[in-house]
């Protein structure tokens, strides 16, 4: 006897295809997230009705199955670009500051080695480094500033014994597009000493004088320039290097501090 129709399985496999399409599209998930779990559902029920062909439930089954990884898929792809936007990332270029011009003069060079920028072989300060999102350049690195920072604010504590304040003079320039701005907490400076050990600005909370303003959105363009205080030891203070990261995702680079 030939197998009558099967409305749900016909229903299940439409709602699946539908839903397959939406979830390939990211501005349109909910939509196939929605209809992918009632195609399952309905496709398990045309399944279990006697005497009806089965082939559409099965087909709306799979599509269904199919659909949602796809949609899992889609969903982290773009959850993984909106991170990378927001944070900052890509690939990070540096260029270096002619020999004959100042930090700031704009003028720069490549520099061509190729192990440039690691802590065997750090940048010079002045050099310009860019991720996708940010620009930062190292302007000036002040040794033995402890003076100088406790001078800055009554509540800054004393350098521990046998270590000092350097005090790191940058800027941060937004590079990105996102409409409502980044701030330049995404950048880091930390200091790497001689024997490897990384510290920075949170260490020890303290504020130096014309500090960096890393809460105060920038926008396309926008630059912020201050400066950050971090304890170090002082008989390597000089031995050092500063590892800057252009965004949180991007690559750190290493920069000399004299």
């Amino acid at each position: 006897m030939k197998k009558q129709r099967n409305v749900v399985g016909l229903i299940a496999l439409i709602v699946g295809v539908i839903g397959f399409v939406f979830a390939c599209i990211p501005g349109a998930l909910i939509l196939g997230w929605i209809l992918l779990p009632i195609a399952f559902v309905l496709s398990l029920v045309s399944l279990f009705l006697k005497d009806k062909a089965k082939w559409m439930g099965i087909t709306a089954l799979l599509i269904s199955i199919v659909g949602t990884i796809v949609g899992v898929a889609v969903f982290v792809s773009v959850l993984a670009t909106s991170v990378d936007n927001a944070i900052g990332g890509g690939d990070t270029t540096v260029v270096q500051p002619l020999a004959d011009a100042g930090a700031n003069s704009g003028a720069a060079q490549e520099k061509p080695a190729s192990n440039a920028g690691t802590r065997e072989n750090p940048h010079p300060i002045g050099s310009v480094i860019e991720s996708d999102d940010w620009r930062v350049v190292v302007n000036s690195v002040t040794l033995a500033a402890t003076d100088a920072v406790i001078a800055a604010n009554s509540f800054n504590e004393p350098a521990a014994a046998g270590s000092e304040y350097i005090v790191v003079n940058y800027s941060a320039t937004y590079l990105g597009d996102d409409p409502n701005g980044q701030m330049p907490a995404f950048v880091s400076i930390e200091y790497v000493t001689a024997d490897g050990k990384t510290v920075n600005g949170l260490d020890k909370m303290v504020i130096a004088a014309d500090a960096m303003d890393t809460t105060s959105a920038l926008y396309k363009d926008g630059t912020a320039t201050g400066n950050e205080a971090i304890e170090v030891p002082t008989a390597t203070a000089g031995q050092g290097v500063l590892a800057v990261r252009p965004g949180m995702m991007a690559d750190k680079i290493f920069v000399a501090v004299k």
